[in-house]
């Protein structure tokens, strides 16, 4: 008797390790991580536990604020160095603990916090924090926005937007330089034209692939068929 060769059938992938996978990549995507992270990610080990390090982070920071110590020089760098020393660890970890969801939030609430306690101590232009933050944040909606779609943005966009660790760093020397003015306005310059040109080619790049696959598959129609949907659509209006 002759027999079909048998195949083996892949297995099919399990839908919550599926899950967990996804979650994790849109939470690091969230972080908005840059290339200090991605350099020592493989030299930290298990890290420190994600949202425990990012809040004592926050509580120190708000705490230096609080008690007035922020003054024009060296001093600016250490809620800098804060925020660096604690989350940048934290990059380690697999985000998927109960409370992990909260890390993006609490990572860039801080960030912004660390900005304008540093602008302001500086003598920054208080107009051009608010355009910085309003860059980053721009940045934050559209990776949001585009996870939800199941539309990854490149790698490369965290890398060259130089994530909030490396941002934080320029802000911090700048400003116990004295030059806070000077490298905010070139960091935002910069941002600003890296994120929003990349945001549009990316979406118009996405609109024009959608709108070649819906002619393919109008011309795939019969005669008939493209009657028929045009007669339902008439009916309908």
């Amino acid at each position: 008797m002759i027999t079909q060769p048998q195949t083996d059938a892949l297995p099919a992938p399990d839908p919550d390790e599926e899950r967990r996978r996804i979650q994790t990549a849109r939470l690091l995507a969230y972080r908005d991580d840059g290339p200090l992270v991605a350099a020592l990610r493989g030299v930290l080990g298990r890290g420190l536990p994600p949202v425990p390090a990012a809040l004592v982070a926050l509580v120190v920071i708000a705490a230096l604020g609080v008690a007035g110590v922020l003054e024009p020089g060296p001093v600016l760098l250490v809620p800098v160095l804060v925020m660096v020393v604690l989350v940048v660890p934290t990059a380690a970890r697999d985000h998927l603990g109960r409370f992990d969801w909260l890390m993006p939030p609490l990572i860039r609430g801080t960030e912004f916090l660390v900005i304008l306690l540093v602008g302001i101590a500086a003598d920054a232009p208080r107009w051009l924090l608010f355009v910085l933050l309003y860059v980053v944040g721009y940045h934050t909606y559209d990776t949001v926005y585009r996870t939800r779609q199941r539309i990854w943005p490149p790698s490369w966009v965290f890398m060259a937007g130089l994530g909030w660790e490396v941002r934080l760093l320029l802000i911090g020397a700048g400003a116990a330089l004295g030059w806070a003015p000077w490298v905010i306005g070139a960091l935002t310059l910069y941002l600003g034209v890296l994120f929003a040109i990349e945001s549009v080619t990316s979406w118009v790049r996405l609109d024009k692939e959608s709108a070649r696959g819906q002619e393919s598959d109008d011309l795939e129609q019969s005669p008939e068929e493209a009657q028929e949907q045009a007669t339902g659509e008439t009916e309908r209006a």
